[in-house]
């Protein structure tokens, strides 16, 4: 089933329903007839927000993945760049 959608003008003049709406399921701002954005009712942003914290690694995570000596690192074969003095 497509997703609900309104234009901006609509949208604006019925913003108390499109709330309503997105109580129950997402609906889609379009603006010029394309999409622009999508209303989701706060728990389920909630949710996504949470299996992106999930999903992405901690800044931690990413240090300690780094390989630790003895292993060698591809360089790059680049100029280095004129500083312009």
């Amino acid at each position: 089933m497509a997703q609900p959608t309104w234009s901006v003008q609509d949208a604006k003049n019925r913003f108390s329903e499109v709330v309503e709406a997105a109580r129950r399921k997402p609906q889609t701002v379009t603006k010029h007839g394309k999409p622009a954005v999508v209303v989701v009712a706060a728990d389920e942003f909630e949710r996504l927000r949470k299996l992106e914290r999930l999903a992405a690694p901690s800044f931690a995570d990413l240090l300690l993945a780094m390989p630790t000596g003895g292993e060698d690192f591809e360089r790059l074969e680049a100029r280095l760049r004129d500083p312009g003095f």
